[in-house]
Formats: structure tokens, C-alpha cells, sequence
């Protein structure tokens, strides 16, 4: 079983060197950086221990889009400057802050160093690089244009991070209002309504509706919160459940891109993604079929997925992407109408990142929007629920002559 080493070499220009890799014993490591041209200083095994293991929740590792962006920048101007991969990974992972990332170049620097390609390197950390990055970079390899191609997916991972930015910007705001009202609303009624009750019981009459549903729902909460919580916890798990099956996907999806107030957001959100992944993919000779492919799996949405999945059918039996990707309610008229121009001029992947420049726009005043509507809409839903509590609690004092007798 193979054991990993860590290593601390200098090459042939003095520049000191760390790294691990993966064999059987010591000195088979030693034997192995002598033949890559280092002078070895250090080889040690490595050790792990409970307490330097690390854990990842959420199903794995997750890297934030800005920090592949500004991985990708910085490779691009290395590698522009003259710098060798092999240095430049070692720069960029003395330089990363990252400890999931900082991994992940070592492990692919280590494999570049075993004779294998970049991108080949890349495909062994699906859930750290997006599907688009490794044809990508292949496509860079392959055509000698490294530098171009990773300034270029720089640029693309900079929108999405931009795009998503604008639409967390968004949601953050209702969110957030939504679980302040939840958080009053509990509080008023684990600690307020039940004193109130206690008043109400030492009359002699028959409370309002209101107050006692008001006060039915604190008995309730207060007596039965455990129960409470494990049906909410049994809901959403459910729900979740249903969401992660192929007909509850689309379901849900279709749901958000027809949703009032945030569907044409969530529409234009995913024409963006699709333009813009779309461009870059073309732009940097990935063949057709494989560019919509990965567009499918980049999309986000169930629904639009399979529009793209019908439409890579279609182009796979001689149909233009333009005619293939027409009857799709998911896209406009206007996009279709673009891309048949693109296709027509040659220029399909300029036409591309110009509707994306466009969507993103729109997506920025879709969201302008969506905060002015919003903020009076949630400062009335607020004032209804936490006024109708104060209303239902306080009515029996309103009439406290006709029920005391």
C-alpha cells in the first residue's frame, strides 16, 4: 500500500522546493526526486492524526468561484511571463490561502511531475474545478495557448462569481427579514402569550377568535415544541428528498423560473450562465458537442438542462444549434434570433458573450428592482404578522367590559 512522503528539494536554480508524493518507501521518493533533477534535503513520512484530519461538510469540497478566478489569473500571468508550470503551481501554492486548494495544486503538480497532462490532472478533482475547466485547458495544451486560455476562464469565473454575487445580494435581504419575523413571532409566543393567558384565564368570558388561535398555537409550541420541531425537521427533509428525485427537480425548478417577483430573475440568471459558459467553450476551440454538454451540466436548473440535452439531440442529427434550440419556452425568441446570426456570420461566440454582457445587465436591474419592490412589501408582512399577534393578544382588554360579568 502506498504511503505518502513529504519532501523539501531544491531545483537546479536553488529555489527551494515542498511537496508530497505517494510510493512504497523512503527511498524510492529519494530515487524519484534525483531523477526529476532536485536535490533532495528532506524526505519524511507523512503522518496523519485525528487531530490534523480535516473534515468537510456539505457532501465534500467546495471552493468558492472567486477563488478559482484569482487561481486562474495569477497561473496566466506566470505562465505569459516565461515562468514553467511546474514553478508556477509552486508559486501559486506557496501564495494560496485556501488549505483544500493548496491541496489540490500539490496533488496536481505531483502528477504533472509523473508525466501526466495538466488537464488530465485537473479531471481528478471533479468536485474542487468546475466541468468547464479541464476541456478547456486542454484545448489550451493542445493548441500551445495555455496563457490565453487561463486568462480567459479567469474571465468567466470573474462573471459567474459577479453574477452570483448579484443574485445572493437579492435573496440575502428577504431571507433574512423572513427569519427575523419567525424569530419575533416565536419569542412572542413562547414568552409574551402565555402570560397574557394567564390574565385571560381569571376572566369569566368567552375570548376573541382571534386570541384564542393566537393563544392555542402558543399552547401548542410551548407544550408540544419538541414535536413541533420534529414535523418542521420531517417537512423539509422530505421536501428536500423530493427535490433530489428527477421529477420533483423539475418540478422545482420549473417552479423558480415561473415564480412571481424572482422568476425573471432566475431566467435571466441562467441565460447569462448559458451565454457566457457557452462563449468561452467555443471561443477556445472545444468542439460543439462537448461544449453543450458541459453548458447542460454547468446550468443549475433541471429544466433548462434538459432543453440543452434535447437541443445537443438535435445538433448531434445535422440541426443548427440555432434551429435545434428552437420550441424551448426556457429561451427567448431573442436568443435564438442571436445565435442564428452568430452561426451565420461565424462569429457565434462574440454574439454569445455579448448577450451574456447583456443578461447580466439585466440581472443587475432585475435586482435594483426587486430591492425597491421589495423592502416596502417585507416591512408590511412584517407589521401584519407581528401587528395581528399584538391586535389578537390585546383585543380582550379592547372588550374586557362585555366579558368580565
Amino acid at each position: 500500500m502506498a504511503t505518502t512522503f513529504s519532501y523539501k528539494v531544491r531545483d537546479q536554480h536553488g529555489q527551494l522546493i515542498e511537496g508530497t508524493l505517494d510510493a512504497s518507501n523512503k527511498e524510492f521518493v529519494t530515487s524519484k526526486l534525483r531523477e526529476m533533477g532536485y536535490a533532495p534535503l528532506e524526505v519524511n513520512e507523512k503522518r496523519k492524526s485525528l487531530l490534523s484530519t480535516e473534515f468537510t461538510l456539505g457532501g465534500g469540497a467546495k471552493i468558492k468561484v472567486r477563488d478559482l478566478a484569482v487561481m486562474s489569473r495569477q497561473l496566466s500571468t506566470m505562465i505569459t511571463a516565461g515562468m514553467p508550470l511546474i514553478r508556477a503551481l509552486n508559486v501559486l501554492r506557496d501564495q494560496t490561502e485556501n488549505k483544500i486548494l493548496i491541496a489540490a495544486i500539490g496533488d496536481i503538480r505531483a502528477d504533472i511531475e509523473r508525466g501526466i497532462s495538466f488537464h488530465q490532472a485537473i479531471e481528478k478533482h471533479p468536485k474542487i474545478f468546475p466541468p468547464l475547466y479541464a476541456p478547456m485547458i486542454k484545448a489550451g495544451e493542445t493548441g500551445g495557448v495555455l496563457d490565453t486560455i487561463l486568462d480567459r476562464l479567469a474571465r468567466t469565473l470573474e462573471k459567474q462569481a459577479e453574477l452570483r454575487g448579484k443574485v445572493r445580494s437579492a435573496m440575502s435581504y428577504p431571507v433574512m427579514v423572513g427569519i427575523l419575523v419567525v424569530l419575533i413571532a416565536t419569542g412572542m409566543l413562547v414568552f409574551i402569550v402565555p402570560r397574557f393567558e394567564t390574565i385571560y384565564a381569571s376572566l369569566d368570558g368567552t375570548l376573541p377568535l382571534p386570541t384564542q388561535i393566537l393563544l392555542k398555537i402558543s399552547r401548542t409550541l410551548t407544550g408540544q415544541g419538541l414535536i413541533v420541531a420534529l414535523v418542521v425537521g420531517l417537512l423539509v427533509f422530505a421536501f428536500r428528498r423530493w427535490t433530489q428525485t428527477s421529477r420533483g427537480r423539475m418540478a422545482y425548478d420549473g417552479f423558480k423560473l415561473r415564480a412571481p417577483l424572482f422568476g425573471p430573475l432566475a431566467s435571466k440568471t441562467a441565460i447569462a450562465r448559458f451565454s457566457r459558459t457557452l462563449s468561452s467553450l467555443i471561443r477556445a476551440g472545444v468542439p460543439m458537442m462537448e461544449s453543450l454538454a458541459i453548458v447542460a451540466n454547468t446550468s443549475g436548473n433541471a429544466v433548462i438542462h434538459a432543453a440543452i440535452e434535447e437541443t445537443r439531440e438535435r445538433v448531434r442529427h445535422g440541426s443548427a444549434i440555432s434551429a435545434a434550440i428552437t420550441g424551448h419556452d426556457v429561451f427567448p425568441p431573442m436568443v435564438i434570433q442571436m445565435m442564428a446570426v452568430g452561426e451565420e456570420t461565424g462569429a457565434l461566440d462574440e454574439l454569445l458573450e455579448k448577450m451574456a454582457d447583456f443578461y447580466e445587465e439585466e440581472v443587475e436591474a432585475t435586482v435594483n428592482a426587486l430591492t425597491s419592490l421589495i423592502e416596502p412589501l417585507l416591512m408590511v408582512f412584517m407589521g401584519v404578522v407581528v401587528g395581528g399577534m399584538i391586535i389578537a393578544l390585546y383585543m380582550p382588554i379592547f372588550k374586557l367590559i362585555t366579558i368580565v360579568k
